[in-house]
């Protein structure tokens, strides 16, 4: 635990901010926001392997964040094992490419992006207790109730989810230059993909990036 908190405090820390925050994915990339929306363990498994440069040697289940990380055959049947992932663990495989993404770029996360992120948390943990003291009151109001949070609950992970899939797409598709050129970055060795064991980001990576609501260049 004292590891996860380690590594959440060293990238409040980075400097980059994202191409596109939560809010104006769909209006950067609709088609790809659909898509991510409609089909979302497809969208998550072709993220992560563009994430590790379709690299399949570099993969590891959760990109190395949960326990059961690399005990799970990754180098026998690394594609197996993705598509394991993004269809019975959805939400850690969004999460992890987004955590390989910042660390490898420096990407710190805006206050707007927390908070979206954090009121869809909010609203599950909110629609669990209402369906455990409906479950124990008996109460028809109180079952309509959670009912009604379970819905808003899942639409907004669904929607959150597709947001950060296509901000990931947008960051991968300036990561490869077809925003125009891009500095020369070689691709990371594999014990370099994440940076948790160093004091302060380096410099490497994008450069620094205008605040929001001043143009990209």
């Amino acid at each position: 635990m004292d590891k996860n908190v380690e590594k959440m405090q060293l990238r409040q820390n980075y400097r980059n901010l994202w191409h596109t925050d939560l809010m104006s994915t769909i209006r950067a990339d609709t088609p790809y926001c659909c898509f991510a929306l409609w089909c979302g363990p497809c969208a998550s498994y072709l993220l992560r392997k563009r994430a590790i440069y379709n690299d399949m040697s570099r993969y590891t289940c959760c990109a190395g964040h949960m326990p059961c990380s690399g005990r799970c055959g990754e180098s026998r049947c690394p594609e197996f094992c993705l598509c394991t992932e993004v269809f019975c663990c959805f939400g850690n495989s969004v999460a992890s490419t987004r955590f390989l993404l910042q660390d490898e770029f420096n990407i710190q996360t805006t206050k707007c992006d927390n908070c979206i992120i954090g009121t869809m948390f909010c609203l599950q943990q909110l629609a669990c207790i209402f369906s455990i003291v409906a479950c124990i009151v008996g109460s028809d109001e109180i079952r309509e109730a959670s009912q009604l949070l379970n819905l808003l609950a899942d639409l907004t992970y669904c929607t959150v989810c597709a947001c950060m899939q296509t901000q990931h797409k947008i960051e991968m598709d300036k990561r490869d230059g077809k925003f125009g050129p891009q500095p020369v970055m070689a691709i990371p060795p594999v014990q370099q993909m994440s940076r948790f064991n160093q004091q302060t980001p380096p410099p490497v990576g994008y450069p620094s990036q205008p605040a929001y609501g001043q143009p990209y260049g």
